[in-house]
């Protein structure tokens, strides 16, 4: 079977002076069509370097990278650029919407520059927007939405190219808990219609809307599997206090104590 997402034996070695640093230390990771997988990790343990590689923005020190089923860890910028606009979808902390572009005119910016014809950009703008819940927000300018508004915006302009993966990363990040649920609840809704949807936070209560949690620590995965599984939001050696039930949802309230 072909995998979406394949990462085979990933090292990512930067040299620091005389210092040596394995941002990722030999990583092995498939995704799957219609996943929706969490990757988590505190500060350094390699899940910005992960989101990089499997975003087409950074390349491996050495290893292999497959996306649907073509090799992208040995492209140059170029190469990278075009399967990039090809197959993924990016939605940021940040929402990146250009102040003086109205709603649809922010979701078509990628369309255009990606040379799509007036008419097809116009379709895939309001079908987008549609599908987050702005359809009636076209010709507002971002400064006249709710930071959770501007978020589903950029969802919708990750969405109007079509992409293979929509890759978020800490998309709640500038948002309240409220709002953030918000959001969370939206990129759920969009898996549940067949997107594949890789989520990448430090917070555990947000990690385990996924469906899957691939843990990080020190470069190294240290747990991948059902994200209600009560190890799939613990280190190896707090193993111990999430045994049952009741301290599994205690840990998870925790989530942005990491």
């Amino acid at each position: 079977m072909e995998h979406l997402i394949e990462l085979k034996d990933i090292y990512k070695i930067y040299h620091m002076g005389e210092e040596t640093v394995h941002a990722l230390d030999g990583i092995s990771l498939t995704i799957d069509q219609g996943e929706f997988v969490a990757i988590v990790g505190q500060s350094g343990s390699g899940k910005s370097t992960a989101m990089n590689i499997i975003g087409c923005l950074d390349v491996p020190t050495s290893g292999s990278y497959h996306l649907g089923g073509v090799d992208v860890s040995t492209m140059d910028d170029d190469q990278q650029a075009e399967i990039r606009n090809k197959m993924l979808g990016f939605i940021f902390q940040q929402y990146n919407l250009i102040p003086k572009l109205n709603v649809q005119e922010n979701v078509e910016l990628p369309l255009l520059y990606a040379g799509i014809s007036a008419e097809e950009r116009h379709q895939r703008a309001l079908h987008s927007l549609e599908r987050v819940g702005l359809s009636d927000k076209t010709r507002n300018l971002p400064s006249q939405l709710s930071g959770g508004q501007q978020q589903r915006v950029s969802i919708a302009r990750a969405l109007a190219g079509n992409p293979s993966v929509i890759l978020a990363d800490e998309p709640t990040g500038a948002l309240d808990s409220r709002t953030g649920r918000e959001v969370l609840a939206f990129l759920q809704k969009l898996n549940s219609e067949g997107d594949t949807v890789v989520l990448i936070t430090h917070d555990n209560s947000i990690a385990v809307k996924a469906k899957r949690i691939v843990r990080l620590q020190d470069g190294k995965i240290i747990y991948d599997g059902d994200a209600q599984d009560p190890q799939a939001v613990v280190q190896p050696e707090e193993a111990g206090e999430a045994a049952s039930d009741d301290g599994f949802a205690a840990f998870v309230g925790e989530g942005a104590a990491e």
